[in-house]
């Protein structure tokens, strides 16, 4: 099994994992804020779908700029609306990285202040090991929220 095969599988194992998730977030709660600096429930929520999106298209794009937004990027205002649209921006992210070829994730490109980066990395880091980070506070959320992950 080749590299970009086997992120697709973990990525869509993670995947999984974060769309249960989102089912059982409190529907009540979109705007809890444990933290007035921090964001709220549906802002961390689908700051996922935002990485899955920003990331794979500037993949795609060979550039990364935050400016250009990802169709379809805007966030939804309902909790019951967060896993639906982030399983369709996750889809369309899915469909980007299928592009790919192996030879594909040597490839550098210039990411921020973290300056050059092989396609591998971004992937890898921003993408799963990010979204693993953040489903963490999100089920820590949850639970804060009166939720059941």
């Amino acid at each position: 099994m080749d590299e970009v095969t086997r992120f697709l599988n973990v990525w869509e194992q993670e995947t999984q994992k974060t769309l249960g998730l989102l089912k059982c977030l409190p529907r009540d709660q979109y705007d809890f804020r444990p933290d007035a600096g921090g964001r709220s429930l549906g802002e961390l929520a689908w700051h996922l779908a935002e990485s899955d999106a920003y990331i794979t298209h500037g993949i795609e794009r060979g550039l990364f700029d935050f400016g250009e937004k990802p169709a379809g990027i805007e966030r939804p205002r309902k909790v019951e609306e967060l896993a639906p649209a982030f399983e369709r921006i996750h889809r369309d992210a899915v469909e980007r990285v299928k592009k790919l070829k192996p030879e594909d994730l040597d490839r550098r490109l210039s990411f921020f202040a973290l300056g050059e980066m092989p396609i591998r990395d971004l992937l890898w880091n921003l993408v799963v090991m990010h979204n693993i980070h953040h489903r963490g506070q999100l089920v820590l959320m949850c639970r804060l929220a009166g939720g059941t992950p």
